[in-house]
């Protein structure tokens, strides 16, 4: 069930190239006030985004998670970043996707054809 979730959290990215250096900031969703900060160490905080609106559902209380996060270059298919959850972050979900857009964007989207689930844009640098 796990890999159906991680799966079902792809999100697909635009057609510009992401560099990955330039991936660390805070990103934020101005309606919900949803975050996500990717460190520049490999590390991750999500902030007020819920586990349904991570993985597409909409909706849901706010929930707090960490972990790290890598860059994964795919040459098959869109570039994203892979945020490995720890443990107590998500019960039983290892890990989501979460897609750049090259454009200050990331974006949380369960259904490469339909509209993302939540997007965030970048505010600040760390």
């Amino acid at each position: 069930m796990a890999v159906a979730l991680i799966a079902s959290s792809v999100v697909t990215s635009g057609c510009t190239p992401i560099d990955p250096d330039e991936l660390p900031g805070v990103y934020r969703n101005e309606e919900t006030g949803g975050e996500v900060v990717l460190d520049s160490d490999g590390t991750f905080l999500v902030t007020g985004v819920s586990s349904d609106e991570s993985l597409g559902g909409g909706g849901g209380a706010p929930a707090d998670f960490s972990g790290r996060w890598e860059f994964v270059d795919s040459e098959t298919m869109s570039d994203f970043v892979y945020l490995t959850v720890d443990d107590d972050g998500l019960g039983k979900i290892g890990g989501l996707q979460l897609y750049p857009n090259g454009r200050g964007e990331v974006k949380f989207r369960p259904d490469p054809d339909g509209p993302p689930s939540l997007v965030l844009t970048k505010v600040d640098d760390p």
